[in-house]
């Protein structure tokens, strides 16, 4: 069993909902012996530097995300699609302790498997950023506007990502295009959404 890291021990004291359950995944987890890490302000375990799997919460819920859960066999079909854009996490969720415990072996399973995953080498085939679709309202934006068309395309893929997963997440036109509006300094000045 690999030993707790101190590091990230703060995650796990905090007083807050879900607290005990959180603790009892930590012990499960590093059962694995994976290491642990903080990424993202979440205890996240890895494996040789790879992300496996980290431990997360929700008002609803607290949860395990296994970063290449797609690939993951699914045997007792508990691994949920966070979100539509999510293209290779998955997470086991848990609403209260008694789950956990009851779910100890399986959950054991879940990591081993990720593990193996891991090990193996396999990727995920990631949908590439022109597959994600544009807007219209983007489209006639970067049209008007050579200048934001240049600067879009000079960004990473993920960043082109996130702003085409964003305005697209509107329903209204009028929400998508007051996005637009409002981001396209940032995209001209080469940030991505969260930069």
């Amino acid at each position: 069993m690999n030993s707790m890291n101190s590091k990230v021990d703060w995650y796990f004291d905090k007083d807050r909902p879900w607290q005990q359950e959180l603790k009892k995944l930590r012990n499960i987890v590093l059962e694995s012996g994976l290491t642990e890490e903080l990424k993202w302000g979440c205890p996240t375990y890895t494996l040789e530097k790879n992300n496996i799997v980290l431990i997360h919460v929700f008002k609803e819920y607290c949860a395990l995300l296994f970063m290449k859960g797609v690939l993951l066999k699914d045997p007792k079909h508990i691994l949920i699609q966070q979100t539509k854009n999510v293209q290779s996490a998955r997470q086991i969720r848990f609403i209260n302790m008694r789950e956990i415990i009851r779910m100890k072996t399986v959950i054991k399973a879940y990591i081993a498997e990720a593990i193996r995953v891991e090990n193996a080498g396999t990727k995920v085939k990631m949908k590439k950023t022109a597959q994600l679709g544009m807007p219209i309202e983007f489209k006639h934006a970067l049209e008007k506007m050579p200048p934001l068309q240049t600067a879009f395309y000079k960004l990473t893929p993920g960043r082109q990502r996130g702003y085409l997963l964003y305005f697209g997440a509107a329903k209204q036109s009028k929400t998508r295009e007051a996005r637009i509006e409002k981001y396209a300094d940032r995209i001209l000045g080469g940030l991505g959404l969260d930069d």
